[in-house]
């Protein structure tokens, strides 16, 4: 359930809240691999089950990319705002990978309001998304986001 806010000048007041969390996700083979078929990246850690047994995870883990494209997913579960014409996806800022994601983990997002700022026609705000892996203590993806509100 995403933390609604009724309109993007409700956002300023809010920088610094949690918005929450998403539900868990499975990352499956078949995922990484259609992700390695639309981006070309077939390295062998990613898709090839037998070399990657025997390499340094014991699996084949996601595409760092892949975890990162997935906040993409999350975000409209972690904040939703009103009264807006459009919310536009304007980029990305700081991205780690801090551990890996071996396929059958479970992710979820958890996202923070680290800065919202003024912009022609509405609100920029950058929203702090944090994959976790389900059972590990370090994060998978930590970025950045930069998404515009406008009215």
């Amino acid at each position: 359930m995403p933390t609604v806010f009724n309109s993007p000048d409700d956002l300023p007041a809010a920088v610094g809240t949690h918005l929450g969390y998403t539900d868990w996700m499975e990352v499956d083979q078949t995922r990484i691999d259609l992700f390695a078929e639309a981006t070309g990246d077939h390295q062998w850690i990613h898709v090839d089950r037998e070399r990657a047994a025997a390499g340094p995870f014991g699996t084949t883990i996601a595409h760092g990319y892949l975890t990162l494209s997935l906040t993409n997913k999350m975000l409209p579960d972690l904040i939703r705002v009103d009264g807006i014409s459009m919310g536009i996806n304007y980029g990305t800022e700081k991205v780690r990978f801090p551990s890996p994601v071996p396929v059958g983990s479970r992710v979820r997002g958890g996202a923070e309001l680290v800065s919202v700022d003024e912009v022609s026609g509405g609100y920029q705000a950058v929203i702090r998304v944090t994959v976790e892996v389900e059972g590990n203590d370090r994060p998978a993806c930590v970025v950045d986001s930069v998404s515009r509100f406008l009215r």
